[in-house]
């Protein structure tokens, strides 16, 4: 296989093309490492831990430095950072304040609030704040 390598000026501009046969599984695992995404988070319930497939995951949250992964039914904690999590979880999932990353595949709908603010339902019908800070970037990955 062939690699090409080129510098680029900014972030805005990388780009990882994969040109193949065929999409086989270390493809796949190559494309997830590109993409920063992992399969799973280690996770801490009831003083045991375990592991939480990233696909459940609806949102992350950042309180009294402790960090708490949510899904559907569940409240886990992780030892793993916001910061972290932000970087290594993929393009689905992004920054909606100060102490929270959401996972824009969850969410059902999208509404404006008072002061530059939007309020996004999940599907599970909780609803998060978008702080005015992260709506522009919000809007562009939602394409709204």
């Amino acid at each position: 296989m062939n690699v090409i390598f080129e510098t680029v000026d900014s972030k805005e501009q990388e780009t990882a093309v994969i040109k193949a046969v065929e999409k086989t599984e270390n493809i796949a695992d190559a494309i997830k490492l590109l993409e920063g995404s992992r399969d799973r988070l280690q996770v801490i319930s009831e003083g045991q831990t375990g592991f939480l497939s990233i696909k459940n995951i609806y949102y992350i949250e950042s309180v009294d430095k402790r960090t708490f992964v949510y899904t559907k039914d569940n409240c886990y904690e992780t030892k793993s950072r916001l910061y972290e999590l932000e970087e290594d979880l993929g393009r689905f999932f992004l920054r909606c304040s100060k102490a929270m990353i959401v996972n824009i595949k969850k969410i059902k709908s999208v509404r404006s609030e008072m002061g530059s603010r939007l309020i996004a339902t999940m599907l599970n019908d909780e609803e998060i704040t978008i702080s005015r800070n992260y709506v522009k970037e919000f809007k562009g990955r939602l394409e709204l």
